[in-house]
């Protein structure tokens, strides 16, 4: 852990103590949800939610009732899955004091994995302190004139904040609602006065939504500004890693640089994701006996791996793009342009990945429709089966129905033998005369086709 020291005997006891505690429950939870799962009743439904909601609501009582040490030790000791479900129970307030004490490998999976995101504040300043980045949450203006930031970051903010924040440092802030309208060209430029805009997309994936959220940034005087309408997971680790970090950012290229990368990282772990989706559809493609159904859900399954593959390459070109800005415009020091390449070669790889998965997209797609027509095919053939069952039946009947036939030929003196053996020469007359004019059409359609084929040769 990083910066969390062995506790004392007494200390380890009760700290034991808790653990266990939060072991049972999670065991419990499991246990019972595993139980409720098998039975057949009425208010299955309901019985699992106030379970759930019993035991989530003692895990959150015993998580938030630690100190930010004790919590952190915990979460550690816990497998990933556990660890997940008790960080989810820890208040808002706390999550940025425990997050400071975890291992880089733990703090990282918590912070891509949860949805449980800290209450977005409007302005956050970060200026370096013994080589650290410290946060300085900003309310009003007179809060701005007390730090010197290198980086300072607006969450979804009014006209208003946009507007103070921007006439005390000299500058236009962007509005986050209109990020989307700008053509391409309107993206990467200089202002006269000196300040390098970029507009660029960033990745927010969960389990329910994919999306690529704008990001405007603009650099003035050594000092990065950041405009955005969603808090953003590359965002908070980036955040994280420079406050834990001594000597990890500088000045405000460096911040955008890391968090170029850190889009880039986070797009990659989400792409390895979607290897493991598909990995499991493609079994499930592959099974002879796949139902309507479990098509249809392979279908959607497929669509979705489709799309958050096309977000993710949309991701990381717009990120080549404005790194390659930066460095066609030599804003960047010769270390700053040493990482600009390496970003840039991380995006080429990410590239080859993707256009892997289009490719292995469309051939399971291409699979399942092709299960689909066989099943369909199947059926037909089982209709077509069964009309031959009842076609002789059906000729049976027709020349069994002539009654209205021989009545009329019995008019005109014919006998109602010779009337029945009139219509089915008649009826065996138009099939033959039929089959002929189709084969016929059919002959002349094959000979003009090889005509055009020989004149195009």
């Amino acid at each position: 852990m990083n910066e969390v020291e062995q506790p004392a005997p007494a200390e380890f006891d009760r700290l034991t103590a808790r653990l266990e505690e939060v072991q049972q429950l999670l065991s419990k939870r499991r246990l019972v949800e595993s139980l409720v799962s098998r039975q057949e009743m009425p208010r299955h439904t309901l019985v699992e939610t106030l379970v759930h909601k019993e035991n989530l609501g003692r895990l959150a009582q015993i998580m938030n009732g630690l100190d930010a040490v004790d919590a952190a030790r915990i979460l550690e000791a816990l497998p990933d899955e556990d660890r997940l479900l008790a960080w989810e129970q820890v208040r808002r307030d706390r999550l940025d004091s425990i997050l400071l004490l975890l291992s880089d490998e733990v703090r990282e999976d918590l912070v891509n994995a949860s949805h449980h995101w800290t209450e977005k504040a409007a302005v956050n300043a970060f200026e370096l302190r013994d080589g650290k980045l410290r946060q300085v949450t900003v309310r009003n203006r007179s809060d701005l004139g007390q730090i010197k930031p290198i980086w300072v970051d607006l969450v979804d903010p009014s006209a208003e904040v946009r507007f103070w924040v921007g006439e005390h440092f000299g500058l236009q802030l962007p509005d986050p609602d209109h990020l989307t309208d700008l053509e391409q060209s309107a993206r990467f430029y200089v202002e006269d006065t000196g300040e390098i805009h970029l507009h660029a997309d960033f990745l927010l994936h969960s389990d329910d939504k994919t999306q690529n959220v704008a990001v405007a940034f603009v650099l003035h005087r050594d000092t990065l500004f950041s405009v955005r309408q969603e808090e953003l997971p590359v965002f908070r680790l980036q955040r994280l890693r420079a406050r834990t970090q001594p000597g990890y950012v500088s000045e405000g290229k460096d911040v955008l640089l890391d968090l170029f990368a850190a889009n880039v990282e986070y797009s990659a772990d989400v792409l390895e994701e979607i290897y493991a989706d598909l990995e499991s559809v493609g079994r499930a493609v592959l099974d002879p006996q796949v139902s309507d159904a479990a098509a249809a859900r392979t279908l959607a399954e497929i669509a979705r791996g489709e799309d958050m593959n096309g977000r993710i390459r949309r991701n990381v070109l717009d990120t080549r793009r404005a790194v390659s800005f930066l460095m066609r415009g030599k804003f960047l020091s010769a270390a700053q342009l040493e990482e600009a390449r390496e970003i840039v070669r991380d995006i080429e790889s990410i590239d080859g990945h993707t256009t892997f998965l289009f490719g292995k997209v469309n051939f399971l797609m291409d699979a399942t429709v092709g299960f689909i027509n066989l099943s369909q095919s199947r059926r037909v053939s089982r209709l077509t089966a069964l009309g031959m069952v009842f076609l002789p039946i059906n000729i049976l009947a027709g020349v069994g129905g002539m009654s209205e036939y021989s009545m009329m030929a019995e008019d005109l003196g014919i006998s109602w033998p010779a009337a029945y053996a009139l219509f089915v020469l008649a009826a065996v007359f138009i099939g033959w005369g039929t089959y002929q004019v189709l084969r016929f059409l059919e002959a002349r359609g094959v000979t003009r086709e090889l005509e055009e084929k020989s004149r195009t040769r």
